[in-house]
This record gives C-alpha cells, structure tokens and sequence, in this order.
C-alpha cells in the first residue's frame, strides 16, 4: 500500500492532476508498471525502476516519441518522464485479429519507410537492461557486426553462456555479414526490439508498440523479431508489410541473420540455451 501511494504521488507531481485509483498490472521483467486512473477522466500507466541508469526511462521516451512521429504504427502518448519513472497513456487490451494483424502490417511498414537519419542513433541506449551502443556506422552490415553481435558475443562468453567454439562460428558469420546482408537499403525507423510482448493487441482493432529499443536500422530486423518467439497472425503480417512496401529478394534467407542480436541479448541477460541457440542460427549462414 506504501508503494502504491507514493507511485500515485509521483504521477500527481508530473502530471498536475490527482489520481483516482491505482492498480498493479504486468510491466515485464524490467520495470513495477502501475494503471492510473486520473481526475480528469484519462487512463495512464507509470513505469518505474529503483536505481535504473539516470538515462533509462529519457532514453525510452525519447524512441517513443521518435517512433509515434512517423505516423505509422500506434504508439502511445508520453504523458511524463523523468529518472525514476515514465507515465504513458493507457492502451486497453483486446484480442488478436488477422484484420489488426493486416493492418499493423501496413503500418509498421510505414513507420519503417519514415526513415532514420543514419544507421544508429544519437545516443546509446537500452534493450531491457542491457546496454545498446548506438554509435552509427556508414552502412547496416559494419553497424550490425560491430553495435550488435560483437559486443554481446564478449559478454556471452565472459558470462559463460557462449562457448569459444560457438562465439567463434558466430564471428565467421560477421566476417561475411557483407555478402549475406543483401542488397543496401536506406535506414528505417525501426522498434528495434519488436517481439510479441511490445506489441498490444488494442480493443478496438488498434495494434499499438511499447518498449522500444528505437534507432536507424534494417527493417528487416523488426520482421525477424516478430517471427523469433511467436506472434498471433504473423502470415497475415507479413503478407500485409510486404504489399505495402515490398520487401527485397531473398529476405526469408535473411532472418537468422537478423535474429542472432536478440538471442545473443538473451543469452546474456538469461543465459540457458540462448548461446547454444545463438550457435545454431549462426551455423545455418555458413
């Protein structure tokens, strides 16, 4: 009950109105995510963290914010943020339908087709806890290799959740990232961390993105991460992206490729059979 009230308190000195109720709800691994209901009849969620890194919660509204610009897909409004928390509007939940799915599709590529000033972003960043560097390089293949993989396959290994053998067949996997890269494309305004659990199914039909980890990226990326553990109509995704914004040849070969950043990430913060798998996904490219 404390920590309720001061959450609600919190929220009441961002946001300048009172809050009428609040409520625990699902907020990840990551963060305490509360439901508030305000005085002025809105709904809203408060993300917060003890003793998260000064830049954590800026660093996600910022993507949010940078992603809501496109036009694309939905994201929800930053209401506040500061160092200890982030205060979205709320997004109530409904179930998934192949029209939603359809229609997420189109938009998502339209988020994508907004573009990103280079491969990177302004500032590093965050995938769940796990830090992000962001630093751009002139094309995908060397910001893929050097932002992504490499400094995760170091830290699986030092963490003991990659073998020497396993990280040294990833790394013959980015020796030759530029010939399985596929033909060059332009930055896209990518999620950057798109699996089932940032993307909500709205009440209305409306699919809507969370949790970014945003920067200039390959669109293909986000597809990848769509397909790694599962998301309902993913077909119909696919299919809807793809009319709307054709997708090059050959990028059903492209999606291991895509997903060794997440699994090495899991592999790191989890450990288990990430690395393993990470191996594996690595194999099926040489």
């Amino acid at each position: 009950m404390a920590r309720m009230a001061g959450t609600a308190a919190r929220a009441e000195q961002l946001l300048g109105v009172s809050v009428v109720s609040t409520t625990p709800v699902a907020g990840g691994d990551v963060s305490t995510a509360t439901r508030l209901r305000l005085s002025d009849g809105r709904m809203a969620i408060i993300k917060t963290r003890p003793q998260s890194p000064a830049s954590f919660f800026a660093t996600e509204a910022r993507g949010l914010r940078w992603l809501r610009e496109a036009g694309g897909v939905p994201v929800p409004e930053v209401l506040a943020v500061a160092d200890d928390c982030l205060v979205t509007a709320w997004v109530e939940h409904g179930r998934p339908t192949g029209e939603a799915g359809e229609r997420f599709g189109r938009q998502l590529a339209a988020t994508h087709a907004a573009g990103a000033p280079a491969f990177g972003a302004d500032a590093d960043g965050f995938i769940g806890l796990a830090p992000l560097p962001n630093r751009s390089l002139p094309t995908w293949p060397e910001f893929y290799a050097s932002r992504r993989v490499m400094p995760y396959v170091r830290a699986a290994v030092d963490r003991g959740a990659l073998q020497t053998d396993e990280a040294a067949d990833i790394e013959t996997v980015m020796r030759r990232i530029h010939r399985l890269a596929g033909d060059a494309e332009p930055p896209a305004r990518i999620h950057g961390d798109l699996w089932s659990g940032n993307v909500v199914w709205g009440h209305d039909g409306t699919t809507w993105v969370i949790d970014p980890a945003a920067h200039g990226g390959h669109r293909e990326t986000d597809l990848a991460m769509l397909a790694l553990f599962g998301i309902p109509h993913l077909q119909r995704i696919l299919t809807a992206y793809d009319e709307a914004a054709p997708l090059a040849d050959g990028w059903q070969d492209r999606v291991a490729l895509h997903q060794l950043h997440p699994l090495l990430v899991h592999a790191v913060m989890f450990g288990g059979g990430y690395g393993a798998r990470a191996a594996d996904t690595a194999r099926t490219l040489l």
